[in-house]
């Protein structure tokens, strides 16, 4: 088990390093000066080059990188010239919307999809089976910000259960969690569609596995055999599934804090490429990716926990 974390560490390790050149490399190549769209239009040539010299963008793109990933290192994030603050307080300031919504997401996705998955892996063929992948196979195809207007429109133009937009604070932690409500509905109801489809063909494929003929020749009832054997064993292609579902939570919820307001991390993003805050996009952005990385190295190690097969490999 050492040996195979260890593997999975140095792979991890090889990504970020990757995954730093590349945004880097990406954002860096974006046409404008950000000097010059900062100082509009009529800004004079030498308040520009000034401007460039206090931002660093005077250096070669080679120091820019090796200062930017030492930051990282150090966990200085770096200076908004947006906000004029620094953008570790922007990220703290904003990763308890962010997270928190990724969070619940996830939990009403995992609540949906596992009873729907396994009913309708228990009942194949049914008309409750076909029902359930009916609507998997909408949740699927529909996106989710069209969910989230949907949902705006029903709970809080015409019944006013929820506000439309915007976030109070965690001052008040039940109009917080209200507020994340609707955000995270919208977010889960996709991932949970693509969780109960997972769930039910892996079910599925355990079911016909001889282990489970074997149990049920030992005298389990369908029922017993389901939950004792087949559930646990169609719990580890899942584990893959959730763990990159709550990394496109906590990355890819930009639209939807667009559509509610929601002050988080993908709303920064937003904000910070519109003003050409390349120090913000490149730093959260990198935060983002060593999280995605991270639950997936976790994953990793939660399969190799399942699925012994895997420890005796490394």
């Amino acid at each position: 088990m050492i040996r195979y974390a260890l593997g999975r560490l140095t792979s991890l390790t090889i990504s970020l390093i990757v995954a730093s050149i590349v945004i880097f490399a990406v954002i860096e190549v974006i046409p404008g000066d950000p000097a010059a769209f900062m100082l509009g239009i009529n800004a004079r040539p030498d308040t520009i080059a000034a401007l460039r010299t206090e931002m660093g963008l005077d250096q070669s793109l080679v120091a820019r990188y090796f200062d930017w990933v030492t930051g990282l290192l150090r966990g200085d994030f770096g200076q908004s010239w947006t906000y004029k603050t620094p953008v570790a307080e922007l990220i703290a300031d904003r990763i308890w919307v962010s997270l928190p919504l990724a969070m619940y997401a996830l939990a009403l996705s995992t609540l949906i999809a596992f009873p729907a998955g396994i009913y309708a892996a228990s009942r194949r063929g049914s008309a409750g089976d076909v029902t359930i992948m009916g609507a998997t196979q909408l949740g699927v195809a529909i996106p989710n910000f069209w969910f989230a207007m949907i949902l705006v429109l029903i709970f809080a133009i015409n019944l006013r259960w929820f506000s439309a937009g915007g976030f109070p604070g965690w001052d008040n932690p039940l109009q917080a969690i209200k507020s994340l409500t609707l955000p995270a509905i919208a977010l889960a109801l996709p991932q949970a569609a693509i969780l109960a489809r997972v769930m039910r063909s892996s079910l599925l494929d355990m079911l016909g596995e001889d282990f489970i003929r074997t149990a049920r020749a030992k005298g389990l009832s369908a029922r017993q055999a389901l939950w004792k054997h087949a559930v646990r064993n169609a719990l580890i292609p899942v584990l893959t599934i959730i763990g990159l579902q709550f990394s496109f939570l906590l990355a890819g919820g930009i639209i939807i804090e667009q559509v509610f307001f929601l002050p988080g991390l993908g709303r920064l993003i937003f904000q910070s490429i519109s003003a050409r805050d390349l120090i913000v996009v490149e730093s959260v952005v990198m935060l983002l990716v060593f999280t995605v990385i991270m639950v997936n190295f976790l994953v990793d190690l939660a399969y190799a926990a399942v699925d012994p097969r895997l420890r005796t490999k490394s």
